[in-house]
């Protein structure tokens, strides 16, 4: 080792507490910088004052800043010191004594002056207010008294002053602190009026403030029925609730903990996939009479969808049911639509489609989608069959006349007059050609003869498309064509937007319809990839899956809707308007 540094202390009785290091170093610096071997905390004292450096037997004092330093009192700036003989170094209050034990320099530094001083700077009141100020202890209950009465007792009285009023005047309010955030752009104007949400101070807002104006939330705002199909709580969880039960907190499930406030202008944040499944994944486990089944992650535990189809008829009413399953399932339409002879390439239909339009029939002939994108209007026969299907029966000068579709009273009605007495005409329509303009003596579509039957029966107009049954009335004579039933939406219980697939074809989802011959036959596609194509799970997956959108259960469903519509609204929904298609119609 180099040196021995011996540091001296003074307690308040004056006595001295001795620590002595070894140190292996050959310099030793000095300064009032803590980074020092030899820390002296004085004023007068530079940062890194000087350095003391071991040469042999001899040891060199040498100042690192330019100011000088005593020793043996005599003021210098550098000095060669022989530690056997014994020197002393002044460094404003502080004196470093030099020696030798044993072949080693000591350094052994001592502050000088009253043990009062010594003990001032040693516990670092030298420069402090101590004795200006108040203590701590006054201090601290000082500081909390005013924030009670700045935080507290403040915000309270301004409350109570203006508790009940619609709008206060343009003022700075202390219980403006209290505001956790600006609301969310539907709840803007309630900012000023805090008791619309807030009933009762220092009580969290009831689930009856939000049911008061949203009323259609279904069963969840049930609060007896959610707690029932509630998961348990956990131990932390628990402990919480009792914590929250013990400040008057309700703790069942309630709007809040979906829907939270004051995150600032703009929609409310959307909910999280876990405030959903918390319930749901296991709610059958509890609620044993819901209809609902269990769902939680999508890409690994969700139900099948049940799409909502037609499943008969009672008169001429729809009878609808959900569906356990979307895929190979069938829907009963009213139709005999075959998919694949309309989307071929290569038959007739084909040829005559490519000799009028340039092109085989694809599904955008007949289907039209919305203004918004999202769904597809109906199929009308006037402006997407009758280019090919022509109703035509007779032309009169430069006039074409047509029976009247939909409606199989005027269509037997025009036939009888057709006749000439307007009694009913017996036979049937002979010659009958679909479909197309060519071909008659007259050059337009079908030669239905002098039959009111012939449109009815196999071959003629209606037969081929709609399924006909002899229930009706004698205005028809006798014949009664079974509605066709199209539905906008199969999913009622959920939300998909076509527009948001654009990105996809249609056969991506719908594969199926091209090798389809029963028009009964549902094309939509199921959760898993099937025989209709792509399945949903192909593409989406749960909130925390690697899928190419991880979806939400918020993303497809919610409850603030009635049964029947989309759960989200979109402005300007509404069927494509006839006229806009009916020009492209009458270019075929």
């Amino acid at each position: 080792m180099s040196f021995i540094l011996r540091t001296i202390a003074r307690t308040a009785d004056g006595r001295d507490i001795v620590r002595s290091a070894p140190i292996d170093d050959s310099r030793l610096t000095i300064g009032r910088d803590a980074s020092n071997r030899v820390h002296l905390p004085d004023l007068a004292v530079d940062p890194f004052h000087a350095t003391l450096i071991r040469q042999g037997a001899s040891v060199v004092a040498e100042s690192s800043s330019g100011l000088g330093f005593g020793v043996d009192g005599r003021a210098t700036t550098h000095a060669v010191l022989n530690p056997a003989h014994g020197s002393e170094l002044r460094f404003g209050s502080h004196v470093l004594t030099l020696s030798e034990e044993d072949g080693t320099p000591v350094v052994t530094v001592a502050k000088v002056g009253s043990v009062a001083e010594a003990r001032a700077d040693e516990d670092g009141t030298a420069f402090s207010l101590r004795g200006k100020l108040p203590g701590k202890r006054i201090s601290a209950w000082g500081f909390v008294l005013l924030i009670l009465a700045a935080c507290l007792a403040w915000p309270i009285v301004t409350f109570a002053k203006w508790e009940g009023a619609k709008a206060r005047p343009e003022a700075v309010y202390a219980d403006k602190q209290w505001n956790a955030g600006p609301l969310s752009t539907a709840h803007h104007g309630l900012e000023k009026d805090c008791q619309s949400c807030h009933a009762k101070p220092f009580e969290p807002v009831q689930d009856a403030k939000c049911i008061a104006c949203h009323t259609s939330v279904h069963d969840h705002a049930d609060p007896k029925r959610q707690v029932a199909a509630m998961a348990p709580p956990g131990g932390f969880a628990r402990f919480q609730n009792g914590v929250k039960h013990s400040f008057g907190y309700p703790t069942g499930q309630r709007c809040v903990d979906c829907h939270q406030e004051h995150q600032g202008a703009g929609p409310m944040a959307a909910t999280a996939q876990n405030f959903c499944t918390d319930c749901h994944a296991t709610m059958k486990d509890r609620l044993p009479d819901t209809k609902l089944a269990n769902a939680g992650d999508f890409a690994t535990d969700h139900p099948n969808l049940r799409p909502t189809v037609s499943m008969g008829w009672q008169g001429d009413r729809v009878m609808l049911a959900r569906l356990t399953d979307a895929s190979a399932k069938r829907e009963d339409n009213g139709l005999k639509f075959p998919h694949a002879l309309h989307m071929s390439t290569t038959n007739g239909v084909a040829r005559m489609a490519i000799s009028t339009d340039g092109k085989a029939l694809e599904c955008a002939s007949c289907h039209h989608k919305s203004d918004d994108g999202v769904s597809f209007g109906k199929v009308e026969m006037e402006l997407d069959c009758q280019g090919c299907h022509s109703l035509a029966f007779e032309r009169i000068g430069g006039t074409v006349r047509t029976l009247r579709h939909g409606d199989p009273a005027l269509v037997v009605a025009d036939l009888r007059a057709w006749g000439g007495s307007g009694a009913p005409i017996a036979g049937t329509i002979a010659g009958r050609r679909v479909p197309g303009f060519a071909g008659s003596a007259g050059g337009y579509g079908p030669s239905y003869g002098r039959g009111v039957d012939a449109p009815f029966v196999k071959g003629g107009a209606c037969f081929d498309c709609h399924v006909i049954d002899r229930t009706g009335s004698s205005s028809t004579n006798g014949w009664h064509i079974r509605p066709v039933f199209q539905p906008s939406r199969y999913l009622k219980n959920g939300w998909f937007d076509h527009k948001a697939h654009a990105t996809e074809t249609c056969v991506t989802c719908h594969a199926g319809a091209k090798a389809s011959n029963d028009a009964n036959a549902l094309l939509i596609p199921a959760l898993d990839k099937g025989v209709n194509g792509k399945g949903c799970r192909d593409c989406h997956g749960g909130e925390n899956s690697h899928a190419a959108v991880p979806s939400t259960c918020a993303l497809c469903h919610s409850y603030h809707a009635g049964p029947a519509q989309p759960w989200r609204p979109i402005a300007g929904r509404r069927d494509r308007p006839a006229m806009r298609r009916a020009g492209a119609a009458l270019q075929r």
